[in-house]
């Protein structure tokens, strides 16, 4: 009578699924200003401004949305830690940043504006708007330095031959 042997059984396959880590917060960079890397479209500059540390990621928004409704057809991208809204075929004619105590604002071609926006910069073409925590905003002068800036040839980040990045 043949013996019987009894055989290993093969341990389950089936693995525990992979834990998700949740998503990284953005590291904020001196001032408060959010590190989100180099990208263009919506979704990268949804994530600075989600980013933007206390009351500054609602005057993100604010922002976004008196520039979208401004400028249909705006383009987005993040360059340089900061969103950048430009038209196609003309360059970038806005940027924002966050630093310690306000909301910087930048009009790559400022000194075409009418009023100047009220900030002087270092660079000859630029100017600011510097908003901060309890300033109400007067959104009629933002969106005609808006609407002016998006209708003049804007900064094209350099030319691509010296490293730029045009729209």
């Amino acid at each position: 009578m043949p013996t019987s042997r009894v055989t290993a059984t093969k341990k389950s396959t089936s693995r525990k699924p992979p834990t998700r880590k949740p998503a990284a917060k953005p590291v904020l960079l001196t001032g408060g200003n959010p590190q989100i890397a180099k990208a263009d479209g919506d979704a990268p500059v949804r994530a600075y401004i989600a980013a933007m540390p206390g009351w500054k990621s609602a005057l993100g928004r604010q922002l976004d949305w008196l520039i979208l409704r401004t400028v249909p057809g705006v383009r987005k991208a993040v360059r340089w830690n900061m969103p950048f809204y430009g038209v196609e075929g003309q360059g970038w004619f806005l940027g924002f940043s966050c630093l310690t105590k306000y909301v910087k604002v930048t009009f790559f071609r400022g000194m075409s504006l009418r009023p100047l926006p009220p900030v002087g910069s270092k660079t000859p073409e630029s100017r600011y708007f510097h908003i901060f925590e309890d300033d109400v905003l007067d959104e009629k002068q933002l969106a005609a330095w808006i609407r002016q800036a998006a209708s003049i040839p804007g900064w094209d980040g350099g030319s691509p031959r010296n490293g730029g990045v045009p729209l």
